[in-house]
């Protein structure tokens, strides 16, 4: 049987476990790939843990993974965008699915695989990187703008800064110390919270307020820059309904599209969008790639590499 690595229980990583699974079956809207490369997030912990119970319903054993790139293999009913044999990347079916051998992708989120962009780069687009940019567009900051990105040194931050840069905007982001080089590389002003001098850097970096933030950690982060909220000042927060209010943030939301995602993987090709893929895992290794990314410190994107399992 296919291999798949997922959970048996809601819990921690002890619940965690290869999988001897059927290869699933696509319904109408669906098609099955033959996974090369998976994309590894947050998401999947929060899974994992029961975080999402209330709103995403699972039968036990599951799969984690939530981003897939994969060579179509079988085409369920009414698709007929994508052809067997097609190098695709979407997101997995049902929100779960993509630490495996064969994975349920949905038609209307997924897309073409261009030559130029490799397996695991085209497996981190659809969530964290297409995250970044549905943020970019409801943001909007325009060209003099300053941009500040709570959580600039994770994969979606890093894609953000890449966004909001070519449109000309000043970049300003919170790291940790240890990231400050990777985030300045990207030509974002890196500020570090975790620095006895947080508060006087930011109000130097940003002098005048932010005109937006982009709030990807949530918690006490958007508490902590509310010295430089100018009036008018646009958030996007992934923070508790409770402090978003308080400080007249929207949340942030999603699109994933067909056309989006399309557009990501332009944009990679020709080298615009580096969607910085640090750490490659095998297969073999999912448990430690998915501790990587739960230990909230991952320098960029984290991927599964599954090219080298067939």
């Amino acid at each position: 049987m296919p291999a798949a690595y997922g959970f048996t229980a809601y819990g921690g990583p002890q619940v965690q476990r290869f999988l001897d699974l059927p290869a699933p079956v696509p319904g109408p809207g669906e098609l099955l790939v033959e996974v090369r490369a998976a994309g590894v997030n947050p998401v999947d912990w929060k899974v994992r843990s029961g975080m999402h119970r209330a709103f995403l319903h699972l039968d036990l054993p599951a799969v984690l993974g939530r981003e897939v790139a994969g060579v179509v293999v079988q085409l369920g009913p009414g698709v007929d965008a994508f052809a067997v044999g097609d190098p695709v990347f979407g997101t997995s079916d049902r929100g779960c699915g993509g630490y495996a051998q064969f994975a349920l992708l949905t038609a209307n989120r997924t897309a073409l695989k261009p030559a130029a962009v490799s397996w695991t780069d085209a497996a981190v687009l659809p969530v964290a990187v297409g995250t970044a940019y549905d943020g970019i567009g409801q943001l909007a900051p325009k060209a003099g703008e300053s941009l500040l990105i709570l959580g600039a040194g994770g994969g979606v931050g890093v894609a953000a800064a890449q966004f909001a840069r070519a449109a000309g905007v000043r970049v300003v982001g919170t790291a940790a110390t240890a990231k400050r080089e990777f985030v300045e590389s990207a030509g974002v002003k890196a500020i570090s919270y975790d620095s006895a001098a947080f508060g006087t850097q930011l109000r130097t970096a940003l002098p005048d307020g932010a005109d937006a933030i982009l709030d990807l950690v949530g918690g006490d982060a958007l508490r902590s820059v509310a010295p430089v909220i100018s009036l008018g000042c646009r958030i996007l927060t992934v923070a508790d309904p409770e402090t978003a209010a308080r400080f007249g943030a929207r949340p942030l939301s999603r699109e994933s599209t067909t056309e989006t995602l399309t557009e990501l993987a332009r944009q990679v090709a020709d080298g615009r969008l580096d969607p910085q893929v640090r750490g490659i895992f095998r297969f073999k290794d999912a448990a430690a790639a998915l501790r990587e990314v739960e230990s909230g410190h991952p320098w960029g994107k984290v991927a599964l590499d599954l090219c080298g399992d067939r």
